[in-house]
């Protein structure tokens, strides 16, 4: 018996390929011109591929979106509990996982607070909008990991608590009023909200 993984098959290759396609087309024209000014025909043209193809793989161009940022997210996540983990204080390493994330979302505006609306009010049974449910709840848990950290917090205060950090980040960065905030702008608002959370 071989031990070695079997390489995908010329179909799922092909439609690999196309989701690479199809996200490549998407990040760039969401970053030049936002998404409410991108048309799906536009996206599937420069992905080449048939609109009807590219609904299958996102069925609206809010999961589209969704696609897009996730990986953008992904790696967002990643980068802040590598550089928590080195943090001993409580505020300081909840601020290091949200950084990235924070940044992530500031870097076009409006696609950022889509993003969060889709995330709130899209479809939770699509993949894409299921994907960064997701990532909001890898989030929470890391920032109840940091919580957890202090001996006199239970693990459901500190779930409890990550829970609403979530909750102050996402109003922090999704109103119309806090649009032309920097990201520092908008950190310095969670911390003096988060500082009242820790014990």
């Amino acid at each position: 018996m071989s031990s070695e993984p079997q390489q995908p098959g010329r179909r799922e290759r092909n439609k690999q390929e196309k989701l690479r396609r199809i996200t490549e087309a998407a990040s760039r024209l969401f970053a030049e011109r936002g998404v409410d000014e991108v048309t799906t025909q536009e996206i599937a043209d420069a992905a080449d591929i048939g609109t009807g193809t590219l609904f299958l793989y996102a069925k609206n161009k809010g999961e589209l979106l969704l696609l897009v940022q996730n990986s953008t997210y992904t790696d967002a996540l990643v980068r802040g509990t590598e550089a928590a983990a080195g943090l001993d204080d409580p505020l300081d390493a909840v601020l290091a996982i949200l950084r990235p994330v924070v940044e992530c979302n500031r870097k076009q505006v409006d696609n950022g607070r889509t993003y969060l609306r889709e995330m709130v009010f899209g479809d939770p049974e699509e993949p894409h909008h299921r994907e960064a449910l997701e990532l909001n709840a890898r989030t929470e848990a890391a920032v109840a990991a940091v919580l957890g950290r202090d001996d006199r917090t239970s693990d459901d205060d500190a779930s409890a608590r990550a829970a609403v950090v979530s909750g102050i980040m996402f109003l922090a960065m999704a109103p119309t009023l806090t649009a032309d905030r920097t990201v520092d702008e908008i950190l310095a608002g969670v911390a003096q909200q988060v500082r009242l959370l820790l014990p």
